[in-house]
């Protein structure tokens, strides 16, 4: 890949580091700029169309191209970039791996409620959700250490980030949404000693997380202990 790439992102952001983790397990090298998105730059709405990040601007001999979307900007990376292939080769597992990643999508969608209500039923409901959702992701899985086995795929991409949630959260209550998901605690595990998935955020990111959940006065933070 001869481009020159810069990753716009918000610290924050599960979508970005999916984009992140993409471009470290490939190898590319890129330039990083975290916006604040309470306060957007003029010139980011003028070239994101969602007004979201992340945004990949590549930047080539003829002018600049910009990709808005992760799922578009990881499916760009396997088919330009060099290094390991993060999609499997057969198409029947590749559209299964692609199904498993708006799973994944699914997944955050709950999470968002889980860490900004402020109603502990919502709450509750929410973690219910999430419970069932793993438990599905638990049937899955195979022996690990990666969700199809020995090859760090997109689809751990995608879990990473859902997981680095759960390193904050695990401080805060006693939720029990892992408990007994064995498979899922080893893939946990294996995810957030991968290099790729370290890098994707700043140090700060537990600290970041908290302050944004006290932002938001969220129910999570009252509750101490949640049923499990």
């Amino acid at each position: 890949m001869t481009a020159q790439l810069t990753l716009i992102s918000h610290h924050l952001c599960p979508y970005v580091q999916r984009a992140a983790i993409a471009l470290s397990e490939k190898g590319v090298a890129f330039e990083r700029v975290h916006i604040d998105l309470a306060d957007k730059p003029d010139w980011f709405v003028a070239i994101s169309p969602l007004a979201k990040v992340p945004l990949l601007r590549v930047s080539l001999e003829k002018g600049e191209a910009v990709l808005f979307e992760s799922s578009v900007i990881c499916e760009y990376l396997e088919e330009t970039a060099p290094g390991a292939k993060l999609h499997p080769s057969d198409p029947l597992t590749r559209a299964r791996h692609r199904g498993w990643m708006e799973f994944g999508s699914s997944i955050l969608s709950d999470l968002w409620l889980f860490e900004t209500t402020h109603d502990t039923a919502t709450l509750e409901t929410k973690r219910k959700a999430l419970r069932s959702k793993f438990a599905t992701v638990e049937a899955a899985l195979g022996d690990g250490p990666f969700f199809s086995g020995a090859d760090f795929s997109l689809v751990d991409a995608v879990f990473a980030p859902v997981f680095r949630y759960f390193d904050v959260f695990d401080r805060i209550s006693e939720h029990g949404i892992f408990d007994g998901l064995s498979r899922v605690h080893c893939w946990r595990r294996a995810l957030s000693a991968r290099p790729s998935v370290v890098a994707a955020v700043t140090e700060d990111y537990p600290e970041r997380l908290m302050a944004f959940l006290k932002r938001h006065d969220a129910a999570l933070l009252k509750t101490g202990k949640i049923a499990a």
